[in-house]
């Protein structure tokens, strides 16, 4: 590339850069560390093909601009853990917000093919969860008490297990981004199909709202967990597929960056699922329909709020200050 034609594809970009250092454009330090990479990014390229022009002592003074700035703002905080899930964590999903659209929409899709294909294929719930637990479950029906599975083992023994289990799968779903986002996908398939099929079982069975009552006091935390993992596996694999204007190597230092703290973001909400399933789950079915439906209903608003509006908040303020 000549190094006009490298100007002038960068010019708004380093333009952007003066306003960060000059303080009139507002960025907060995570923002200032990218602007860095991406600055010593452009320098490396100067330096390479253009080692002798004026556009290398540019780009220098720039980086060294920035990353003065970065050690200037970038304070140690006191209270580190509270300023990641007040603001850190809501701009991220902000950012990256098209990536939970699309972990949405593949979770609703896929539990739609479960409880069509359960609903169309009598062997298919069977197929996917096992004559073993199939018939347990059907036992458990007869006896009156669908949900008597989470009734098993001792309330701290069942919530250790389950919550690890559940960051288990939560872990799968982000580290497989790194397959460029399949292995995600592959994952998130597998999930949101079982769901599909292990509901619309409950519905055939007619104790659909036993099911509900019993299954979503946990599950609206779990599996509302599970579609964030999905978005912060596709932002892994996504860092990885489509670079733009970083090499490849830095968009996935980014991308990793920024995908892993979404991804720890969903760990107290795992735990707190665990918690419920080891020991709230298990006295459902003895539970007023009004209890556990407002146990429902509260943990998906807290988990909805914070994922889904909080981030558009947080957004605004910083916009404003």
């Amino acid at each position: 590339m000549r190094e006009v034609a490298f100007i002038k594809q960068n010019k708004e970009k380093w333009l952007e850069f003066e306003l960060a250092i000059l303080g009139k454009a507002k960025k907060n330090p995570d923002e200032l560390a990218n602007l860095y990479i991406q600055m010593m990014n452009d320098l490396s390229y100067a330096q390479t093909y253009y080692p002798k022009s004026k556009t290398v002592i540019y780009l220098n003074h720039l980086a060294s601009q920035i990353y003065q700035k970065i050690y200037k703002t970038k304070r140690a905080e006191k209270n580190r853990f509270f300023e990641f899930f007040k603001t850190e964590v809501p701009l991220l999903v902000y950012a990256y917000r098209r990536y939970l659209l699309y972990a949405f929409v593949l979770f609703f899709i896929t539990v739609a093919i479960g409880v069509i294909s359960a609903r169309f294929d009598q062997d298919f719930v069977r197929l996917i969860l096992g004559d073993g637990y199939v018939n347990m479950t059907l036992e458990n029906i007869k006896k009156g008490n669908p949900m008597a599975v989470y009734g098993s083992g001792s309330n701290w023994g069942s919530f250790v297990g389950i919550t690890m289990n559940n960051l288990y799968v939560g872990a799968r779903c982000y580290i497989w981004g790194l397959f460029a986002g399949i292995g995600t996908l592959y994952i998130s398939l597998q999930n949101g199909i079982m769901l599909g099929a292990f509901q619309y079982f409950f519905y055939e069975q007619n104790v659909f709202w036993k099911s509900v009552r019993g299954i979503w006091i946990h599950g609206a935390m779990e599996i509302f967990a599970i579609v964030i993992e999905t978005a912060a596996g596709f932002i892994l694999g996504a860092s990885i597929l489509f670079p733009k204007t970083f090499s490849r190597v830095n968009s996935f230092k980014i991308g990793f960056k920024n995908s892993f703290k979404i991804f720890l973001s969903t760990f107290p909400f795992t735990i707190s699922a665990g918690f419920l399933e080891g020991f709230i789950t298990r006295y459902s079915i003895n539970m007023p329909n009004w209890l556990s439906s407002f146990i429902i209903l509260f943990t998906l608003s807290v988990i909805s709020f914070y994922y889904l509006v909080y981030p558009f908040i947080v957004h605004k303020k910083t916009q404003q200050l």
